[in-house]
């Protein structure tokens, strides 16, 4: 039953950033969660504080407009005090150029106590990074920005 819950809350706060949603993912932080974007990049690095992870989140939107997620998986392992969540998933966006691009990826989430404490996001950087200079390359000089980290 807590693996079905936690099931559902992950794939909710998905589909709630997929409807432009900053706060069906922040509201299912702590406060003292950690969030990390693999690669060097515009979207990458750690972020500690809830200001950046939202900062985050905000550019992300801002860069791949009408990003929509489609979760295939979402596997539960664990206990209330540490469970280890792995989302597997296809985005779609449009960029800000207006170009449909796909990937897919992966978050290693944990959650302790109905809080999740760490985000690990590994998506398809090549792809991402083609689209973010893409999108540079058309004026979106904040593609080509230093991450957002704390």
């Amino acid at each position: 039953m807590y693996h079905a819950i936690v099931r559902r809350r992950i794939t909710n706060a998905f589909a709630g950033l997929s409807a432009g949603s900053i706060d069906a993912i922040t509201d299912e932080l702590a406060p003292d969660a950690v969030h990390y974007f693999v690669g060097t990049h515009a979207l990458s690095g750690t972020r500690r504080t809830p200001d950046a992870i939202r900062a985050w989140y905000e550019r992300l939107l801002r860069l791949l407009q009408g990003i929509r997620f489609t979760v295939h998986e979402v596997r539960v392992s664990g206990w209330p005090w540490r469970t280890q969540v792995e989302a597997i998933w296809t985005e779609t966006n449009y960029g800000t150029d207006g170009v449909q691009t796909s990937a897919e990826g992966v978050n290693l989430i944990e959650v302790r106590w109905g809080k999740v404490t760490s985000v690990r996001i590994y998506p398809d950087t090549a792809m991402l990074e083609r689209t973010l200079q893409r999108i540079a390359a058309k004026g979106t000089a904040e593609a080509l920005a230093a991450p957002i980290t704390s």
